[in-house]
């Protein structure tokens, strides 16, 4: 009885955790979301200096969430797909902070979702093309990461479209509990900043 009810505690305390940890991964996503949509209201200093701040602490938290895997493996699985959209948003593989989001909940068919709805905006003319083809190719290797098959179309456009940083995210994501996330993570970020 005490093993049980010890073990049932230690499934509560990681619930917890990874309930704590998928509310912080929110915030912060939305607060990058909130600083894309203000951009036209911010000076372009300030909409910089916010950008970086927010990246700053997704990096923070990437190191934290590393630090949290590395101590407890009932979480590796949780918690890679988090790690996985905090790499994309820190290589600046994924531009559009909703996709980020969608991506690190899992949330499949709300991603399949937008992606109708940019198809439908690009109809309408609601969307440039290049807006519309970055983000599919966000969508679409999002989707693709999350195990979702992709249509011969959808490969197609995604591997004709892709960038150099959509490329690298998918070569990283390929091993979700190791650490060549972190470091092909760390070589963009110092890439970036050079």
């Amino acid at each position: 009885l005490w093993t049980r009810g010890r073990m049932s505690y230690g499934k509560q305390e990681t619930e917890k955790l990874r309930s704590n940890v998928e509310e912080q991964l929110s915030r912060l996503l939305q607060q990058l979301q909130d600083c894309e949509e203000m951009k036209e209201d911010l000076d372009e200093d300030e909409y910089e200096t916010t950008k970086s701040e927010s990246i700053e602490q997704l990096r923070e938290f990437e190191a934290s969430l590393q630090k949290m895997m590395a101590g407890d493996m009932t979480l590796v699985s949780e918690l890679g797909s988090m790690r996985l959209a905090i790499q994309g948003a820190v290589s600046q593989a994924f531009k559009t902070p909703e996709v980020i989001k969608l991506f690190a909940n899992k949330q499949v068919p709300q991603l399949r979702l937008k992606l109708t709805q940019i198809a439908e905006d690009l109809k309408l003319k609601r969307l440039d093309k290049d807006l519309y083809t970055s983000q599919a190719v966000e969508i679409l290797a999002a989707l693709s990461k999350l195990g979702d098959q992709l249509s011969g179309e959808e490969a197609s456009f995604l591997e004709q479209n892709k960038t150099q940083s959509i490329a690298e995210f998918e070569a990283a994501s390929s091993d979700i509990g190791g650490d060549n996330i972190l470091s092909t993570a760390a070589g963009q970020v110092k890439a970036a900043q050079h």
